[in-house]
């Protein structure tokens, strides 16, 4: 596979470093917020393995840690579908032999986040947890920075209409 070591100078080595260096404790806190600390060593692992293998396509500050944040999520995503699977599997084993799973209760504003759509959630919580603006956001997500503004509107107004059902 000819894109494994993408820049074999040093020169892609030293901008590898240095962006690790700067954009790991933002990705991490990012991965652990969204899938705990136990994973989430795994997920800024996989995001900076996925960097160095594209690094010839990971732009140049300040989008850099926007574009880590877009691959961060899928890999969250990634996780998070093979968690469900998992979860299922268990469920549907329960089923069959009877048992039950202890269900946690969570806080309102975690209830509500969890049952919005996973763009709604994603795109308000890099806007709260990570602080990133709409444009940040749209880097992240893949769209305009005027298309994150009105997501994150909308998302908003959902999240504070679902606030007051409680």
């Amino acid at each position: 596979m000819t894109d494994v070591r993408p820049l074999a100078t040093s020169h892609g080595e030293e901008r590898f470093r240095a962006m690790f260096a700067q954009h790991h404790p933002a990705i991490y806190g990012y991965a652990a917020r969204r899938v705990g600390r136990v994973d989430a060593n795994d997920v800024a692992a996989e995001t900076f393995t996925i960097a160095w293998r594209r690094l010839r396509r990971v732009p140049d500050e300040p989008a850099t840690l926007p574009w880590l944040y877009g691959v961060a999520r899928n890999v969250v995503a990634n996780l998070e579908r093979s968690r469900r699977r998992s979860e299922r599997l268990t469920a549907k084993q329960a089923a069959y032999t009877g048992s039950e799973s202890a269900v946690e209760t969570a806080p309102d504003v975690v209830a509500v986040l969890d049952r919005m759509s996973d763009d709604d959630r994603e795109i308000l919580l890099l806007a709260a947890w990570e602080g990133l603006s709409p444009a940040e956001i749209g880097r992240a997500i893949g769209c305009s920075s005027n298309a994150a503004a009105v997501r994150l509107h909308r998302a908003r107004n959902r999240l504070a209409l679902a606030m007051e059902e409680i």
